[in-house]
């Protein structure tokens, strides 16, 4: 779009085009982004920059109170969020709930644990090299997910910790310009269930109402079973369906853009990857997994509701079974707000504690 900082997706084409936007970025030493802001503060002799003096790194990270909601960001709009970089101890990657909430709405958007939403699931810390989401050495967390608001955006960050965090780092950067109407809210959602005979589904998204569309799914998979266990289809029901959906898989590491079991190797694209497979003496086989569906986003209507199957194989044999797995999930999506009521969040490995939601 010509004259405007909305963006131009993640081509090139558009980067020579002139825009009357306006950059800002909030950060430990700019916290309300300002024009001029930045860099203010004078260091305190306890600190690290002392000897230099004002205006060099004399604030560069925070510390988060034990379940207080701190408050990241609180900007005016119209605008777009363009890039979120975040680093810390990976003690709170499955410990602290980050939360997005668009155009003073009373329910976030967006809320999650904080590795999860960056591909780093289990509490773990591994890299991931993609388009939308990478996570660099050694534990910088980047999303480069495009987020419009109208009138206002906040971020926050919850600790669920019991004693005070140090060493909060982070950087969100944004334009200031205007937003089409018909660009929709970004939207991110965990679940985590443990499949059985029973209910072999994993449940990733559901209750979504209004139109939109479908970009990516994050899971952490923790396997309990010996033998293959990718084999489980992802499905979409859109619009109305019911027992049956429109778009059906044809296995897990298919979706991901592998097959035939990954081969045990690892690996990290653009757009998916499996780049986490971890198995310890004593426990049990841990996967990372995503997809982006950015250049072949899933369109719906009226509502949307997506499930992974936890089958696989037993060592030696050539039929499916279920399985009894512990599977975590994010989905990603764009919609019209409003937007359906969030689960409760239930964590997982790594975790002390659930969300006060």
């Amino acid at each position: 779009m010509h004259g405007s900082g909305f963006g131009h997706g993640f081509g090139l084409s558009g980067l020579s085009l002139l825009s009357d936007a306006e950059t800002r970025s909030i950060s430990a030493e700019n916290p309300t982004g300002e024009r001029g802001g930045g860099a203010k503060r004078v260091p305190e002799k306890w600190d690290a920059a002392f000897p230099l003096g004002r205006g060099w790194k004399a604030s560069p990270a925070i510390g988060l109170e034990p379940g207080v909601e701190t408050v990241l960001a609180d900007i005016k709009g119209p605008g777009v969020i363009q890039h979120l970089w975040i680093t810390s101890e990976a003690i709170t990657y499955r410990n602290t709930v980050l939360r997005f909430y668009w155009d003073d709405e009373e329910t976030p958007s967006v809320e999650l644990p904080l590795g999860d939403f960056f591909c780093n699931g289990h509490g773990l810390r591994y890299k991931v090299v993609s388009i939308p989401v990478a996570v660099l050495p050694d534990g910088g967390f980047n999303c480069y997910w495009p987020m419009p608001f109208t009138s206002r955006a906040r971020v926050t960050i919850e600790s669920l910790l019991p004693a005070k965090q140090w060493g909060f780092f982070y950087q969100l950067t944004y334009s200031l310009t205007d937003v089409p109407a018909e660009a929709a809210r970004f939207h991110a959602q965990y679940r985590r269930s443990v499949t059985n005979i029973d209910a072999p589904d994993h449940i990733i998204l559901d209750g979504v109402r209004g139109q939109g569309h479908y970009v990516g799914t994050h899971l952490a998979w923790t396997q309990h079973s010996e033998g293959w266990w990718g084999e489980g289809e992802v499905k979409f029901y859109l619009d109305g369906d019911r027992e049956f959906p429109t778009l059906c898989g044809t296995g897990l590491e298919d979706y991901v853009g592998g097959a035939w079991g990954f081969a045990d190797e690892t690996y990290s694209a653009p757009f998916a990857g499996y780049p986490l497979h971890r198995v310890g003496a004593g426990e049990a086989p841990l996967h990372g997994l995503y997809r982006w569906h950015v250049l072949d986003p899933i369109r719906f209507k009226e509502e949307l509701r997506v499930t992974v199957q936890a089958i696989g194989m037993a060592p030696g044999s050539d039929k499916y079974r279920f399985l009894s797995d512990d599977v975590a999930s994010v989905a990603y999506w764009y919609q019209r707000e409003p937007h359906g009521a969030f689960p409760a969040l239930v964590l997982g490995r790594g975790s002390c504690a659930s969300s006060k939601r």
